[in-house]
């Protein structure tokens, strides 16, 4: 059998498993014929395990059609569903009743998964790897390839220069990348072309933002790979929410980068569970007033504009019923702390949260003291009332397939320094990439990231098509990557050996800024319960 036979065969078993595990789980936690969220948090860690499994599953089917495009992509498509097999049989292990599983669970495909993990196998994949440092071509049309090159040299002119002094010195972005990538056009890429932006509604829509945040997330995450992400997220809300004028007013600002933007959702005890935020909003005349903390308000110091979550309901038991959006105004501020105040007595007070990686963008705890914002800055005015947290949820779908570009630029780069590097190092009288183990870990790394890249393409057009379906997969990729991240990015650090732990290489700042990504944009243990294994076992209820 071929590679990619082997990797088909792999994946039709894995998809059945995930069915069988799935319709069990299901079984387990439905009440009154629908899934009950109490019922599966008894089960959390199978749960957990299915949600996360069942991530890696869709990532290597979508590597299937890739493979066909070469022997390198074949090898790639082979490694993963091998990797990913193992992985099943690991979680499952003890626990194949609880699964629904049985105890020789895939025994049948032991032969296509020794073919995915023999060294000879991986060895070659290396060799492929550690010749071009990436991780299989990427088979772009010539106008996508196009944006995707001229992103990756103002990241490598612009931005990686500079990446060691902001994380060193959690310095503030300079203002000429932030003029350079308006320029540019980056903050035009997800807004209609009828309001100063460039989307013009085509399939390729959200794959040109997956593009440019890959290649500016391996100049660096925290300089400008994230910079996308709050315009990104705001201007899907006012897309979504806002009235016409509200469009005109806010979103040519936004896509000309004359305006940035944070978001202000997240409270000190209300993360993941926005639906409990405790920051009001209360009507008085032609003004809301909103008071309450928000934290971790990413780039809230240098935004214009603040994307703020409050609760217009004064009946806490509306739950996220009573929330709204608004979009708030304030002067723009550099450095760790900033206070603004108003004409009567409202003030927004903020400090910058110290944090190990991911610094430049800087987040902020903000207060808000009777700050006034005008009716007509509420998303949708009237009609916005009571509509913030769905607003905001959708608004968030785009942004976790932001987020998983974001990872790829950072396991991108981290693969590019663990191939210079280890080509570079020679121990024991033998360069470091000639030692099996080493080939081994780069040809898992690119695996990897060829199956999250594969899979965040075409998730950017399901979602540009509005298929239903990659609401969950935009959840399933974001998770995935985010979590895979972390192990691509500590093999690089691995592979440098005590260097990988002095700031002077730049693949500590990677292992640093990695880990963030999968506690914001949905912290991964929420995302897997609350979203994708809830969406799985509805699915599988409904038959």
């Amino acid at each position: 059998m071929s590679h990619l036979d082997h990797a088909r065969t792999l994946v039709a078993a894995l998809d059945d498993a995930v069915a069988t595990a799935t319709s069990h789980l299901a079984a387990a936690c439905a009440s009154d014929g629908r899934i009950s969220t109490a019922l599966i948090d008894e089960q959390q860690s199978v749960a957990y395990d299915l949600a996360s499994v069942a991530s890696a599953v869709a990532s290597a089917r979508h590597l299937l059609d890739w493979g066909e495009r070469g022997e390198t992509e074949a090898l790639l498509a082979l490694v993963h569903a091998a990797d990913v097999a193992v992985d099943l049989k690991a979680r499952a292990s003890g626990r194949e009743a609880a699964w629904g599983l049985p105890a020789d669970l895939l025994v049948g495909e032991a032969e296509a998964i020794a073919a995915g993990r023999d060294p000879g196998v991986l060895d070659d994949l290396a060799a492929r790897v550690l010749a071009t440092g990436e991780a299989g071509a990427r088979h772009l049309p010539e106008d996508l390839e196009m944006v995707r090159q001229t992103f990756r040299r103002f990241a490598e002119e612009k931005v990686a220069p500079i990446a060691e002094h902001v994380h060193r010195q959690d310095d503030d972005i300079p203002e000429d990348v932030i003029k350079g990538l308006a320029e540019l056009g980056c903050f035009a890429l997800s807004i209609p072309e009828e309001h100063g932006g460039f989307a013009s509604g085509g399939e390729d829509e959200l794959l040109n933002m997956v593009l440019v945040t890959e290649e500016l997330s391996r100049g660096s995450l925290g300089v400008a790979g994230s910079l996308i992400t709050r315009p990104e997220i705001i201007g899907t809300a006012i897309l979504k929410g806002g009235t016409e004028e509200q469009k005109a007013r806010w979103l040519p600002a936004i896509a000309a980068g004359e305006k940035m933007c944070g978001v202000a959702v997240t409270e000190p005890d209300y993360g993941s569970d926005v639906a409990g935020v405790k920051a009001t909003a209360r009507r008085d005349g032609d003004d809301w007033v909103i008071d309450g903390v928000k934290t971790w308000c990413t780039f809230a110091g240098r935004a214009e504009y603040l994307l703020v979550l409050a609760r217009t309901d004064p009946d806490r038991s509306l739950g996220h019923r009573g929330l709204s959006l608004f979009v708030v105004e304030k002067p723009s501020f550099t450095g760790h702390e900033w206070r603004t105040e108003q004409p009567g007595g409202g003030l927004m007070d903020a400090r910058a949260i110290p944090t190990i990686g991911y610094r430049g963008m800087h987040s902020f705890e903000v207060s808000f003291e009777n700050w006034r914002v005008p009716h007509t800055d509420l998303i949708g005015m009237d009609d916005g009332l009571g509509r913030g947290f769905y607003l905001q949820m959708q608004a968030f779908a785009n942004a976790r397939l932001q987020t998983a570009a974001r990872a790829l630029g950072v396991m991108q780069a981290a693969l590019e320094e663990a191939v210079t590097y280890t080509k570079q190092r020679h121990v024991f009288g033998t360069p470091l990439a000639d030692y099996e183990l080493s080939r081994a870990k780069i040809a898992r790394m690119a695996a990897l990231i060829a199956a999250c890249r594969v899979f965040s393409f075409d998730v950017a057009r399901g979602l540009a098509r509005g298929d239903e379906e990659a609401q969950l997969a935009a959840s399933q990729v974001k998770q995935l990557s985010c979590r895979v991240s972390e192990w691509v990015t500590r093999e690089a650090q691995q592979l440098h050996g005590g260097y990988g732990y002095a700031e002077e290489y730049a693949v500590s700042r990677l292992f640093v800024d990695a880990r963030v990504l999968s506690i914001f944009e949905g912290a991964d243990e929420v995302l897997a319960l609350r979203v994708i294994a809830r969406t799985l076992l509805a699915d599988a209820l409904q038959g």
